[in-house]
């Protein structure tokens, strides 16, 4: 009898979680993570919100750029680059590919820069936008100067954020699982007059995913945390710097796993807001609505990664393309309002260039609306599209995706132009389908009815031309 014990107990100390600790498994990826404060040095104009009449007062979280290379040893590489920003625009993007590509070789399609979409985190574009759609005549040069000056920090500090993520690449582990998170919320509802105001929305469509993507070192230690969600970072409103709900949540994923980078994706977020925010809790702190967001969206990647994550193997592979996107010219006699006094020349005379382009009877140059693949072996794919998607193209993409690989889709990629309304949308019309692009002619119309069937169809095209 006490040999029999004594076997036993052998047999449980050999396995694990009992005792010894097992070894770790194999690791068939190469990985190399960066991060990098880009919190601005002084009062900057906030981005996000036009009603804004000043400058920041203050810092409630520090922003951050954040590098993930992913090599499989193989010949394909992808580094992600995440950023507490509003958004990426088609300069930045444009400069960060070509320095990296110049200086560290790697191919566009090997890129993909994304953005939390923080309505706390300053103004990125120095120039048309900046001064038009945010400024209009009320900023000091002081003002413009401090974005421009950042601006140009900016892109040099994604370009050596690049670099350092490439510079010590380790051997790591790669896993995938996911959970969800319930505070997001669809913000487009109906009204009886047919229209369709920014309000909660319980009826609408939400995608409560929460991917999450695990890099651990050779030694098992987590490095790196991938993961993403589908909600505005639109929690604030103040005057102060802040990453909102998924600034906090990347904070405390960081003080929870030691030595971890968190990097934060943004979801197709377009029509989905956090719920509650603002002042929608009587007597409830904002700031505190987004710390209690972000300890949610924490939580549920404790879970995912709880969860039995599955390996990823490779192959991986990418593609970068662009969906040709036609516009819906607006009418003559909305062109004309463009003509008064409380627009900047800049638009005056861009409604007038519109006026006689449509007058001649031609259209408006297409939109090339960048989208990216990245697919890791049989067992995810990752689908990435410029501007501010609406949740439809995710349930779409994850619908005619599904399969063995899990689907990951995310918005906010590359070249944050505006809305991407889904048809849906744009037949709804409203704030996120037509009027947020064109309020300063930004965009010379709504987007074609085809706009949702272009996007995903590239999306499709590219995923067949990767090599299984």
């Amino acid at each position: 009898m006490k040999r029999a014990v004594g076997l036993l107990a052998a047999l449980l100390l050999a396995a694990p979680g009992f005792g010894a600790t097992p070894s770790p498994a194999p690791a068939p990826w190469r990985s190399g993570v960066a991060a990098r404060k880009i919190t601005p040095a002084g009062p900057i104009w906030l981005a996000g919100y036009a009603n804004r009449a000043a400058p920041s007062d203050g810092i409630e979280t520090d922003l951050f750029a954040k590098a993930l290379l992913l090599d499989d040893a193989k010949g394909g590489r992808v580094v992600i680059v995440t950023m507490d920003l509003i958004g990426v625009t088609a300069e930045i993007r444009a400069h960060v590919e070509t320095e990296v590509g110049r200086r560290f070789g790697l191919k566009p399609h090997e890129l993909l820069l994304n953005a939390s979409h923080t309505h706390s985190g300053p103004q990125v574009a120095p120039d048309r936008m900046l001064l038009e759609k945010i400024f209009r005549r009320a900023a000091k040069p002081a003002d413009v100067a401090a974005v421009q000056d950042y601006h140009a920090r900016l892109k040099q500090d994604l370009v050596e954020l690049v670099g350092e993520s490439l510079r010590d690449p380790r051997p790591a582990r790669v896993e995938f699982s996911q959970a969800r998170a319930g505070f997001a919320m669809n913000r487009r509802r109906p009204e009886a007059n047919g229209t369709f105001t920014n309000n909660p929305y319980p009826a609408g469509p939400v995608d409560h995913d929460v991917p999450v993507l695990k890099v651990s070192g050779a030694d098992g230690r987590i490095r790196a945390v991938l993961f993403g969600y589908a909600c505005h970072n639109t929690t604030l409103g103040g005057s102060k710097v802040s990453g909102d709900y998924a600034g906090y949540a990347q904070r405390e994923l960081e003080t929870t796993y030691t030595g971890a980078t968190a990097l934060f994706l943004t979801g197709c977020a377009g029509d989905q807001n956090p719920y509650p925010r603002g002042a929608t809790v009587p007597g409830q702190n904002p700031e505190d609505l987004a710390r209690q967001h972000g300890r949610s969206l924490a939580h549920a990647v404790h879970a995912a990664l709880a969860a039995r994550p599955r390996p990823i193997a490779g192959p991986l592979r990418s593609a970068l393309g662009h969906a040709s996107l036609g516009y819906e010219p607006l009418p003559a006699k909305e062109l004309a309002t463009y003509t008064d006094a409380q627009h900047t020349p800049e638009v005056v005379e861009r409604a007038k260039k519109l006026s006689a382009l449509l007058a001649r009877g031609e259209r408006p140059a297409p939109f090339a609306c960048p989208v990216q693949v990245v697919r890791f072996g049989g067992d995810l794919t990752l689908v990435a599209l410029g501007g501010e998607a609406v949740v439809d193209y995710s349930l779409r993409l994850k619908r005619e995706l599904a399969g063995p690989a899990a689907v990951w889709v995310a918005g906010y990629t590359n070249d944050v132009f505006g809305y991407l309304p889904s048809f849906r949308v744009l037949r709804e019309g409203g704030y996120e389908g037509i009027s947020a692009n064109t309020r300063i002619l930004n965009h010379p119309g709504r987007f074609a009815d085809d706009a949702e069937d272009r996007v995903v169809t590239k999306a499709h095209e590219l995923l067949r031309g990767l090599a299984p």
